[in-house]
């Protein structure tokens, strides 16, 4: 794993997958590296404008690439339940769960559910659930799911999954993150239980220069905190390219662990790929079926094949 860089994604051709949030950052820079090594990528994207100049823009830097734009709005479950029906593969090799956004001021769903949980946490669990069929038909598939140092800050609370008692943001963030890390868990769990080889793996970038960090004071109007995060973004920061190897690592690299959690070598900051820590609440066994529970009864997506 020591110097692991994009020049050693093993070949991805006859392979299919599937970023969400592939318009910009870490999501587009994946989507990139799968298709330079040869996968076909499904560029999975809210917007169209955004989707569709992100795969014009990859043609001209990759001109062999297959990619295409399909729109995924995490935050309404209908356009997820409509990519889903949509999917027109018969396999589905890699499901990379990138996009998701970052200390937004409180805010709710199309479905009503707060906006970090409902986007990071239950868009993903919905569409991983609704995938899974193409999933578990295809050998040696993998979900890949992208978390954050920042689960360490808060546990889940699972009788406040929608933070309607108190809303903080960066708290409502790092319960989002640990949601993310708790579902890998659970579902890394199932596989195994039912026999499947499909891999379930986290990843997380360190800090990696995107607009995740303006995003959020950008919406609420703080302007020092975002001229803030863009100085930080500027001298701090890895490049996107940087921060996306962990999560091309956990998606292709071989013998992956289940249930692995792969982030920067140097403190969880910035370098190559590396095992990573992660709070011990996010390998709580009995945490992982309770919040799969109120998943799938929030969502109304039911893991059938996975029951336990």
């Amino acid at each position: 794993m020591a110097g692991w860089t994009a020049k050693d994604i093993p070949d991805q051709h006859g392979r299919v997958a599937v970023v969400t949030g592939a318009n910009s950052g870490l999501g587009y820079v994946t989507a990139r590296e799968l298709a330079r090594r040869g996968a076909r990528v499904v560029l999975a994207c809210r917007s169209e404008a955004r989707g569709t100049e992100a795969e014009d823009r990859m043609a001209t830097e990759v001109p062999d690439a297959e990619v295409g734009f399909a729109r995924l709005d995490l935050g309404d479950l209908a356009s997820v339940r409509r990519f889903a029906a949509g999917f027109s593969y018969d396999r589905l090799d890699l499901l990379v769960n990138n996009a998701g956004v970052m200390a937004l001021p409180y805010g709710t769903t199309a479905d009503g559910f707060e906006t970090q949980f409902g986007v990071n946490h239950l868009g993903h669990f919905a569409l991983t659930g609704l995938l899974l069929p193409t999933l578990l038909a295809t050998p040696g598939a993998r979900v890949v799911t992208v978390s954050s140092t920042m689960h360490s800050v808060a546990n889940i609370d699972i009788t406040d999954l929608n933070s309607e008692r108190r809303y903080r943001r960066w708290t409502a963030y790092a319960r989002s993150k640990t949601a993310n890390l708790l579902f890998t868990h659970e579902l890394a769990r199932r596989l195994a239980a039912h026999g499947s080889d499909v891999v379930a793996a986290a990843a997380h970038p360190g800090y990696a220069a995107t607009n995740l960090q303006t995003e959020g004071p950008r919406m609420s109007g703080r302007k020092a905190v975002e001229r803030f995060m863009e100085i930080g973004n500027r001298i701090f920061a890895q490049s996107a390219e940087a921060g996306a190897l962990p999560t091309l690592y956990a998606a292709t690299a071989p013998e992956v662990p289940p249930d692995s959690f792969t982030g920067p070598s140097l403190a969880g900051w910035r370098g190559s790929p590396a095992p990573s820590w992660r709070a011990p609440w996010t390998l709580n066994d009995r945490a992982g079926e309770r919040l799969w529970a109120a998943s799938e009864e929030l969502t109304g997506v039911a893991y059938d094949r996975l029951k336990v």
